[in-house]
């Protein structure tokens, strides 16, 4: 996918995504933070969208949303601001493909149905390999295609349209586990239907 098709599909997702894709996304979405919330530390979201998880994390970490779309991050500033959010320290507009942070400056990503969105996510996996601390977690929700079944047939017909639906619907799971440092600790299908999966990669060297 183009990054230009990015911003110009969530320019024009971002008014009513909360009640849309955000809505769909929202077992995922919880699952992972409260993984997160088990942990401690800083926090990088990449791909925070309009912040519908950054009311849900705990008080004590130090969350930090990045997103290419200005539009989404307007909204989850606006989030921020009404709801007082002091664990969110800050909210940036940044590509995922060039992560503005130094080496091994995380120690917990989030990236939560974002992968399947941007241009060059081994590009975006390696950088958040590169600015996660060595023994820190990346905390992954996702579809993945599948292999087998009506869904699959459908994934594979509705992929040409990727810059139109603002996402790829025959992502391979291969393509998020080809960093060397990253290790799978934990991965589960969820609900409904097994459609998302929910990963836990864990940095077992510096690279």
């Amino acid at each position: 996918m183009k990054i230009e098709a990015v911003q110009t599909s969530y320019a024009r997702w971002a008014p009513i995504y909360d009640k849309t894709f955000g809505a769909a996304t929202n077992v995922g979405r919880r699952r992972a933070v409260n993984y997160i919330n088990t942990l401690t530390g800083s926090v990088l979201e990449v791909g925070v969208g309009t912040g519908l998880s950054l009311q849900h994390y705990k008080g004590d970490l130090q969350v930090t949303g990045i997103d290419f779309s200005t539009q989404m991050l307007a909204k989850a500033q606006s989030k921020v601001q009404r709801l007082g959010l002091k664990h969110v320290v800050a909210l940036r507009q940044m590509d995922a493909r060039t992560l503005e942070f130094p080496d091994n400056s995380f120690d917990v990503i989030a990236a939560m149905h974002v992968l399947s969105v941007v241009p060059d996510p081994e590009q975006v996996m390696s950088e958040i390999a590169r600015v996660l601390k060595p023994g820190g977690k990346v905390v992954i929700t996702n579809h993945f295609v599948r292999s087998h079944g009506v869904l699959a047939i459908l994934e594979r017909i509705s992929a040409p349209f990727a810059n139109i639906i603002g996402w790829h619907s025959d992502f391979e799971i291969k393509t998020v586990l080809q960093e060397p440092s990253l290790a799978i600790e934990e991965q589960k299908s969820l609900p409904p239907l097994g459609m998302m999966t929910f990963l836990v990669l864990t940095k077992t060297a510096d690279i």
